[in-house]
């Protein structure tokens, strides 16, 4: 709760710092992403397509510019358990989420942007499940935090993202039936549009 206080303090003082230039959209998108796992009897499974959709807003001057959005996202990924037996179980994991990133960047030629930042996500709702969709009671922490960082496009009104993301801590407690550090890896695509 403290990280999520002193990133809101941030945005806050970012608004003040870069409130040169203002402009505020919708913004949605697509990704693939995984869970990362570590631990002789786990591996991570076949990545999974989720979406996201929200608002973004960016201040800033004509080159260096801060970019908080705040994002529902649906995603999730696979995890596969391998027993002394040899026998494979696949898990598949998804997650309802709201994702707050603050982006920093930096914008070239008008058009070409870098970026990066930290991410807090909540959990909203997540479901578990063995390849017969029996639920798993894995308890999933309701907030972390990661990083993003990637490029943009901007056309007109239009912008355009593409970046990576990953958690800087577990997204799971510790169980007994999967002892394993989860993390969770995205490869994001999104657009969004700038109303003024």
């Amino acid at each position: 709760m403290k990280k999520l206080i002193f990133l809101i303090s941030s945005m806050i003082l970012s608004i003040g710092v870069y409130g040169q230039d203002f402009s505020i959209g919708p913004k949605a998108g697509i990704s693939s992403a995984n869970i990362h796992v570590n631990g002789d009897e786990f591996e991570s499974g076949s990545n999974e397509f989720g979406y996201h959709l929200g608002l973004f807003v960016r201040m800033g001057g004509s080159s260096i510019f801060v970019q908080p959005e705040f994002l529902y996202t649906n995603t999730g990924g696979s995890v596969i358990k391998t027993d002394n037996g040899n026998t494979e179980t696949s898990f598949d994991a998804n997650f309802d989420r709201f994702d707050i990133p603050l982006m920093f960047g930096f914008k070239f030629f008008d058009f070409f942007r870098v970026q990066a930042g930290p991410v807090a996500t909540i959990l909203v709702d997540y479901t578990i499940e063995d390849a017969l969709n029996v639920p798993l009671d894995l308890d999933y922490k309701t907030s972390t935090f990661g990083y993003q960082a990637g490029i943009g496009l901007d056309v007109g009104n239009l912008i355009f993202d593409l970046k990576y993301e990953s958690s800087l801590s577990k997204i799971s407690k510790s169980s007994p039936l999967f002892q394993t550090d989860q993390r969770q890896n995205q490869i994001i695509l999104s657009a969004g549009f700038r109303l003024f």
